[in-house]
């Protein structure tokens, strides 16, 4: 029944989808200068390349995600299909760096996982309720995009942040 369903038009959402797209294209590229500075640091820092790849990946679901609900002429299902394919990966794979960084995490405050899990929730599950609100019809769940939007940049700029002023002090 909802794989049928087409999207209401999207023209409203263009500017910010597309506008999010390039700032999260831009802000990609940023975070790979950055640990290019300082690879050596964050190659002998135990946890810190697996922040970086976080950091990407904040950056890269807004990408995707921003991309897949600018194609045209898609249904809801399928939009919702796309989303939901990059929010888990993005979030499984976020959440695997940081087992294993909690797992080797020797002296480093437990406080510093926790943001990080943190800023993974916050940055994933809004993507995560858009697609099954878009699943179950509802058009609706393109707002909770937004709040995906907002957490995964201010995750990425805080590990961006570290990655390139934090990690020289």
């Amino acid at each position: 029944m909802f794989d049928t369903l087409p999207m209401p038009p999207l023209s409203e959402w263009q500017a910010l989808l597309a506008v999010q797209a390039g700032a999260a294209a831009t802000l990609t590229g940023l975070v790979f200068v950055a640990v290019s500075i300082n690879l050596a640091r964050i190659v002998d820092t135990p946890g810190l390349s697996g922040r970086a790849a976080e950091t990407i990946l904040h950056f890269l679901q807004v990408f995707f995600v921003c991309t897949a609900t600018l194609i045209p002429r898609q249904t809801m299902a399928a939009l919702a299909v796309e989303i939901l394919a990059v929010a888990l990966l993005s979030w499984t794979m976020q959440v695997t760096t940081q087992i294993r960084y909690a797992k080797s995490r020797a002296g480093h405050p437990l406080v510093w996982l926790i943001i990080r899990i943190a800023q993974t929730q916050l940055a994933s599950v809004p993507f995560i309720v858009a697609a099954l609100f878009l699943l179950l019809g509802w058009p609706a769940g393109l707002f909770w995009l937004v709040p995906g939007f907002v957490f995964s940049f201010v995750a990425g700029v805080a590990n961006a942040w570290v990655l390139l002023i934090e990690i020289v002090r």
